[in-house]
């Protein structure tokens, strides 16, 4: 590091007897060279793709919605064919740049994604559904239009901006966004799925997530002709290179499994 400093004329790092840190040429420098890194990362992953056995690690990067869009089927089949390879899925609220961040891929919504990348479609649509429990529906009407809201108990959905999300609908060409009545907030899907369950309210939620307590009768699904499908899921790389290593190979078991229909 003495030599790079030297060549470059500039100290990249503050020295003391007990520590080591960056100085903030050093911070601009390590910023400036971690695309190039992610490229050798991505190389030396190319690499040893080729050989009979791969064996490291692919990292991704999605919403907690998207990991359960992701793990099953498309990551278990993965590492059933791939078995000397290992998955970390990194799930988080805020969308973060995957190549700086050190992800091989990413997994968002498809109109979340940012520019410049490259998108594999997971599925054909998000849907998502009104539920509440049981038991709330003992003490309130079913909702039969959105202007219904109004009447109920609300769990609010809170973007990790801290924003609050507003529940989306559309029917016969109208659509609506509604600023729900709330006196429970929470930025968890899971969470906000438990609190349904508990009888907290109503929640707008994932479909996927919530289609086992609907079939057992846990949850009760509500303006069901109002919730058309979304934009899906979708796995992205940056176009700047061509995807490359296990990437490449979690790519291709999902081009499989929907032309199959799984």
């Amino acid at each position: 590091m003495a030599g790079l400093e030297d060549e470059l004329g500039v100290r990249l790092f503050d020295r003391t007897t007990r520590r080591v840190s960056l100085t903030a040429a050093g911070h601009d420098f390590v910023r400036a060279i971690a695309p190039a890194l992610s490229d050798i990362h991505a190389a030396t992953e190319a690499a040893r793709s080729q050989r009979g056995s791969p064996t490291g690690t692919l990292r991704i990067n999605c919403s907690i919605a998207g990991g359960h869009q992701i793990l099953v089927p498309f990551v278990t089949e993965f590492l059933r064919r791939y078995p000397g390879v290992k998955v970390d899925v990194v799930t988080e609220g805020r969308l973060v740049d995957i190549v700086q961040a050190g992800f091989d891929a990413g997994v968002r919504v498809a109109n979340g994604v940012p520019p410049g990348m490259t998108i594999v479609p997971l599925h054909h649509g998000l849907r998502h559904r009104v539920v509440a429990s049981p038991d709330y529906f003992k003490t309130h009407p079913r909702p039969v239009h959105p202007d219904d809201l109004g009447a109920h108990d609300c769990i609010r959905i809170r973007w990790p901006s801290g924003a609050p999300y507003e529940w989306e609908f559309e029917k016969d060409g109208e659509a609506m966004w509604v600023d729900v009545p709330w006196s429970l907030s929470l930025d968890n899907h899971g969470l906000i799925t438990r609190a349904a369950l508990a009888g907290a309210g109503l929640a707008y939620v994932a479909e996927a997530e919530v289609a086992d307590y609907v079939a057992s009768g846990r949850l009760v699904a509500v303006l069901g002709d109002w919730m058309p499908p979304g934009p899906g899921f979708c796995l992205y790389y940056p176009e700047r290179r061509p995807i490359v290593g296990f990437a490449s190979a979690l790519a291709q078991v999902i081009a499989e499994l929907r032309e199959r229909g799984d």
